[in-house]
């Protein structure tokens, strides 16, 4: 293996290597089950534009839209390597990737906050 191909192959580890380590733990993939796993890291999340923001959580690839002053915490659980979010902010748009792969979204108070372009709020 040439030295490319040794870079390449550490980033698809550096990657792939925390689902490996938290898929048996992971349940259902549902809210609570997510939950579950321990070692949450919460982010707080808030859009203090005039529009509405798309959160965009990866690598699940699942849409939340927050209205002007909303707030929500993306949290992540399970382990990871080095750190547990990694951010990319476009026009309208917040893209957190959870390296854990495994991550909920929640109101302030904790309860999960619904997914798509309504929010249910």
């Amino acid at each position: 293996m040439d030295r490319q191909e040794s870079v390449q192959r550490a980033e698809i580890d550096r990657i792939i290597d925390p689902l490996k380590e938290n898929m048996p733990q992971a349940g259902d993939l549902g809210f609570e089950a997510i939950r579950q796993m321990g070692n949450p890291v919460p982010l707080l999340v808030r859009n203090d534009g005039k529009e509405q923001l798309q959160l965009w959580l990866e690598p699940c690839g699942q849409d939340y839209w927050l209205k002007p002053g909303e707030s929500v915490y993306v949290t992540s659980y399970g382990r990871w390597d080095g750190h547990p979010f990694e951010t990319i902010h476009e026009t309208g748009c917040l893209t957190v990737w959870a390296t854990s792969w495994f991550a909920t979204v929640s109101d302030c108070d904790g309860n999960e906050f619904p997914p798509g372009p309504q929010g249910g709020h």
